[in-house]
């Protein structure tokens, strides 16, 4: 297995158990932090559903400030509650709720009238339970299901003379970290009961159902309550306050009350007086009153509408948590370029838009759980790539400056557009231009090792800017030579007028060079140019270590006119051939000699060679004006 598909390996596994890690510590309440951003997407997300119209199912009696105003005080004398308890039970509702604790005692006469009218109708009495400390805490000590509720030291029960008439329920919801209450228990317990929510005991006789408690579940009759691991509701709410049906008491003291607005109802009677402390935060409202928030649940559980977060949706929340950052991370192993990214974006943007709406469809899948699994190992693997892609991009970066060295631009650039380029052998036309010092040999015994690189350096340097200039590439320097190609990567047609020019610049800028140079290097060195063209057969030799050649008889002949040229007391041999395919028509500033029929060595037959010199270099036998048979 190659060492990239063993750190792709170990990148999927560390992330799967990352995944794990963090669900199993959110569900063991180790990231308290989570709560809170889940609660922020939960706002987030109910809001993007947007306001829903609720069951018409529950109808608010609410003691608003009007009431207040008119009695002169809150909370409201037992005696007027007793009577808007009466006027409601005389309309004939399915159940009325009090949310009103009613733990203490007030005038004897006030409370006997509560007393009688509460024994009137089928009534549901809010409790309270005190917890140990501001939070509701859940311990683990007992085995079984109801092990996971919350255990609270004590319930704050109606007074006997209520309670004796009536059912009671916890009237306790449950505030996430943002304040806003995301569930609400439907089971309390303390070391030695257990009682039942306000909105349960209401629901249960709403419906005139048995209540079951399952492993995961409540039963309402035949019909199943998913509720959450510690058998919490969870709630969402229709829309902002008043949303549900809501009506003030004033409207019983002023008897204007509608009855359809109670008969065959639930009634839940409730507080929502400004200042009264029974305000919860909620999606839709800064301020929503408690009474609302506990009729939303009565709904949901009447209705069966409530949002799913049961244990089904909580393994689905782990494999999430684990195996969508393992995807994400695949698939920036996959493709390490703007591909893989765009598609684990797109991965991301589909998580999201399937996390709304399965909640905008009823099952709550956890957002803040996924994207503390998903967020941190995908951006430090997307920084390993990035940082491993700078290191790549540096060595390739390295590679070609070192390819550069030694191959044309033109060639650089046509192998990394087609690595097999020359990968098998290629015959064309093609100029050649061969360079070479006279004297270096002899030269280089008697001057420092130092000085001669040197002066090689600066050979080479005027070599490859010459070649660069006029297109060719260098297929290799020969020591204190060089062979130049014209024809590659690709055959063009003015090919050979570029070799041309370039061997005339090569004449010319070389013999400016040493003229530079010190007498005693200027006096021992000369050079020699030969050029011509014709067909070549181009590839690539070597193995591990590939270069780029020509052969032929052109490459031959090419080579040979340099001897030429010494042999006539020239620096530049041009073949007939080659200023026939370059068009040459003479140049102001040159002269040009010949024509010479000679042999060649390894070729037989005859080759016509012209010689060029500048206008001020020493006299050659004839000028092309001059041809001579």
């Amino acid at each position: 297995m190659s060492s990239r598909r063993v750190q792709i390996l170990v990148a999927l596994v560390l992330t799967a158990l990352w995944g794990a890690g963090i669900y199993a510590g959110h569900a063991n309440g180790h990231l308290r932090f989570l709560d809170r951003l889940e609660a922020t997407l939960t706002d987030w997300r109910t809001q993007v559903r947007g306001v829903q119209v609720p069951p018409d199912l529950v109808t608010i009696v609410a003691i608003d400030d009007t009431v207040v105003k008119r009695g002169g005080s809150y909370p409201l004398p037992r005696a007027d509650l007793a009577r808007v308890v009466d006027t409601i039970v005389q309309f004939k509702p399915k159940v009325v709720a009090i949310d009103l604790l009613l733990v203490d005692r007030s005038a004897a006469i006030g409370d006997a009238t509560l007393a009688n009218t509460l024994a009137t109708g089928p009534m549901v009495l809010a409790a309270a339970a005190i917890f140990p400390s501001a939070s509701e805490t859940v311990e683990t000590s007992g085995q079984g299901p109801l092990a996971a509720l919350p255990q609270a030291e004590r319930f704050l029960l109606p007074l006997p003379a209520f309670a004796d008439h009536a059912e009671v329920g916890v009237v306790n919801v449950a505030t996430g970290q943002s304040g806003s209450p995301l569930s609400v228990p439907m089971l309390f317990r303390t070391s030695d009961k257990v009682e039942l929510s306000f909105p349960l005991r209401v629901a249960a006789r709403a419906l005139d159902k048995s209540l079951t408690i399952a492993p995961d579940h409540l039963m309402l009759g035949d019909r199943a309550v998913p509720t959450d691991t510690d058998f919490a509701l969870p709630v969402t709410y229709y829309g902002p306050r008043r949303t549900i049906r809501t009506v003030s008491a004033q409207s019983i003291f002023d008897g204007t009350l509608n009855r359809a607005a109670i008969e065959n109802r639930i009634v839940v009677i409730g507080a929502s007086v400004a200042g009264g402390g029974d305000f919860y935060p909620t999606p839709f409202d800064s301020l929503m009153p408690g009474v609302e928030v506990v009729s939303t649940a009565i709904t949901h559980l009447v209705a069966g509408d409530s949002i799913v977060r049961d244990r089904k949706v909580h393994i689905a929340d782990a494999l999430i948590a684990i195996l969508l950052p393992m995807l994400l991370v695949g698939l920036l192993a996959w493709r390490r370029s703007a591909l893989g990214i765009v598609a684990a974006a797109a991965v991301m943007f589909a998580w999201a838009g399937f996390n709304l709406f399965a909640f905008t469809h009823g099952v709550w899948l956890n957002a803040a759980t996924t994207l503390a699994a998903a967020v941190p190992p995908v951006a430090v693997f997307a920084g390993v790539q990035l940082w491993a892609g700078g290191r790549r991009t540096q060595y390739f970066a390295a590679k070609s400056r070192s390819l550069a060295q030694f191959q044309a631009p033109a060639v650089q650039e046509w192998l990394a557009r087609d690595p097999n380029f020359l990968s098998k052998p290629v015959r064309q036309d093609a100029a050649v231009v061969f360079i070479d010092l006279s004297g270096f040999t002899a030269l280089s015994e008697r001057i420092d090792p130092g000085e001669l690189q040197d002066i090689l350096r600066a050979f080479h340097a005027l070599i490859e800017k010459t070649a660069v200039d006029c297109a060719g590439m260098i297929s290799g320097f020969l020591g204190d030579g060089a062979m130049i190609l014209f024809g590659l990567p690709g055959a063009m047609p003015d090919d050979p007028a570029r070799a041309l020019k370039c061997a005339i610049d090569l004449h010319r800028g070389v013999e400016r060079w040493i003229a530079s140079l010190p007498p005693a290097i200027r006096d021992q060195l000369g050079f020699k140019i030969g050029a011509h063209f014709g067909p070549i057969v181009a590839s690539r030799l070597g193995e591990s270590h590939q270069h780029i050649t020509a052969t032929g008889d052109t490459v031959n002949v090419a080579s040979r006119l340099m001897e030429v040229a010494v042999q006539n007391g020239a620096q530049l041999a041009l073949s007939d051939t080659l200023l026939d395919a370059a068009d040459f028509q003479g140049a102001p500033d040159g002269i040009l000699s010949g024509p010479l029929l000679t042999q060649v060595r390894g070729r037989s037959g005859v080759v016509t060679v012209w010689f060029w010199r500048d206008q001020d270099g020493p006299n050659q036998a004839t000028t092309k004006a001059e041809m001579v048979d």
